[in-house]
């Protein structure tokens, strides 16, 4: 099997993977529910971003605008690098296989930010909204909302007293939230740092 087959068989599996977790998450939870996993371990919370990855934001519609062409833009770009690699034999597989697992997330977040918007209802506390619904979605095109789920507070303490500033304040490690886009973006991102930094040169 080529390299481009097990880049497109892994694209396809996170992004599919990705889209059915967030449209059940969508439709079957309400904004700000969660359900404990292996006791408080692992957290489904049920939350939305406008922003970046684990709920970072920036601005408010125009930020949005511009995050949401940004990414239509970067993710271009990256997938015309994967193209160019492909045709590299030199270039190792894990490498290609790492950038094929930052393209298959940021397309999972971008398909939320460009449709979602258009395809559900608003999530609202305690009513979980609809797909397709007859009044039509929340928000226009490129406008739409990222579904985060994943919560492992894994460390949940104080801390100490005579901690400068925060002391005595609850402490809480890991806090974000994510997705599984998300967690593919970071795996990848952290794949490549770790073992291909030189083909990141090369490659230029």
């Amino acid at each position: 099997m080529t390299i481009a087959k097990k880049s497109f068989i892994l694209i396809f599996l996170i992004l599919l993977f990705d889209q059915i977790i967030k449209i059940w998450i969508k439709t079957s939870f309400y904004l700000g529910e969660e359900v404990p996993v292996f006791g408080h371990w692992f957290i489904i919370h049920f939350t939305e971003n406008n922003g970046m990855a684990y709920g970072l934001e920036i601005g408010k519609d125009w930020g949005k605008l511009f995050l949401s062409l940004f990414r239509v833009l970067a993710v271009g770009l990256l997938g015309y690098i994967l193209w160019k690699l492909f045709k590299k034999p030199s270039v190792r597989q894990g490498f290609i296989l790492s950038l094929s697992l930052i393209f298959a997330g940021a397309v999972g977040n971008i398909i939320d930010s460009l449709f979602y918007g258009m395809i559900f209802n608003e999530s609202q506390f305690y009513q979980v909204a609809k797909i397709f619904p007859t009044d039509g979605g929340y928000a226009p095109f490129l406008h739409g909302k990222v579904v985060d789920m994943l919560y492992f507070p894994l460390i949940y303490t104080h801390y100490p007293s005579w901690f400068p500033v925060w002391g005595g304040q609850e402490f809480i490690f890991f806090r974000p939230v994510f997705n599984i886009a998300d967690a593919s973006i970071t795996v990848g991102v952290l794949i490549i740092l770790i073992f291909y930094r030189k083909e990141i040169l090369s490659s230029k």
